[in-house]
């Protein structure tokens, strides 16, 4: 898409976020407030950012498009990775045809694995056209009902799961329990545990969805299940549960496979698809 006079593609500030949450509030999804939005572009993790994505400016300046970006740093096979999560691209229908330059400008940042857990539409299609591949979602929904569970303890006291957990996962705790969308307990038994990171969902505009993004113990996470769902429906209203394959293998009476999973998507020459996960992305971050 060559230039059009007038339009201006540039990177997003700080000093830029407050403008850029009233865009997204207007155009993209106004149950989040201004701020709200502002706020989950600054991610509660430490990491320098070169910026929090691009933004397309009109002829007076004005913010017509935005393409966020959600950065950090990780270890992925023993290797300290730097990613970039690119989120929420919204653009004017007028200038629609400049989305590609939004994603362009990311994607141009050297010395970056990149991610996409939210396409929508024709964003899946522009994703692969720029490299991106899918990522396996396969995902099962389960149907939430109350059931007793005496042998399994629930941890949900922020300070309790901090004193529970150590190593990688207290680091994820630490990341992530301020994270706007996401939502912490432990499961116990015995001597084991099982540390999940949950948010809750919509789909077709009703909020009865609870989608589990990570499970550190599979295997106590599947025996324990009724505990966890039984919570999610009483504490949480989630009449559903969605658990992608890659994150656990669960089965339950009422449970199916989705036939049409939401996608997502990652682009990098070094990484697999085993590699990638919801972690550091607006899945925990924005609260939509």
């Amino acid at each position: 898409m060559p230039a059009q006079p007038g339009l201006r593609v540039r990177p997003i500030e700080p000093h830029d976020l407050d403008r850029v949450g009233v865009y997204l509030h207007r155009s993209l999804n106004d149950r989040l407030s201004p701020s709200a939005w502002a706020e989950a572009l600054t991610p509660p993790w430490k990491i320098d950012s070169p910026n929090h994505g691009f933004m397309l400016l009109g002829d007076g300046g004005e913010v017509v498009g935005v393409n966020a970006a959600i950065y950090s740093s990780r270890v992925v096979r023993g290797e300290r990775r730097e990613f970039c999560n690119v989120a929420a691209l919204c653009v004017d229908e007028a200038v629609r045809p400049h989305a590609v330059r939004l994603v362009r400008s990311i994607l141009k940042q050297p010395g970056y694995h990149f991610t996409d857990l939210s396409p929508s539409g024709s964003v899946v299609e522009l994703d692969r056209r720029l490299g991106f591949r899918p990522l396996p979602t396969s995902t099962t929904l389960l149907v939430n009902v109350p059931r007793p569970h005496l042998r399994y303890r629930l941890v949900t006291r922020p300070a309790a799961i901090a004193a529970l957990l150590v190593g990688d996962e207290a680091n994820l705790y630490d990341d992530h329990r301020s994270a706007a969308a996401a939502r912490h307990l432990v499961i116990t038994r015995g001597d084991e545990s099982c540390y999940v990171i949950f948010r809750k969902d919509r789909r077709r505009g009703l909020p009865l969805f609870a989608t589990i993004l990570h499970v550190s113990n599979r295997d106590l996470f599947s025996a324990g299940l009724s505990a966890v769902t039984s919570h999610l429906l009483l504490r949480h209203r989630a009449v559903f549960t969605l658990v992608e394959e890659r994150v656990a293998v669960v089965s339950a009476p009422l449970s199916r496979t989705l036939a049409q999973p939401r996608p997502k998507m990652f682009k990098s020459d070094e990484l697999d698809a085993v590699d990638i996960d919801d972690l550091y992305s607006e899945l925990t971050c924005v609260a939509w």
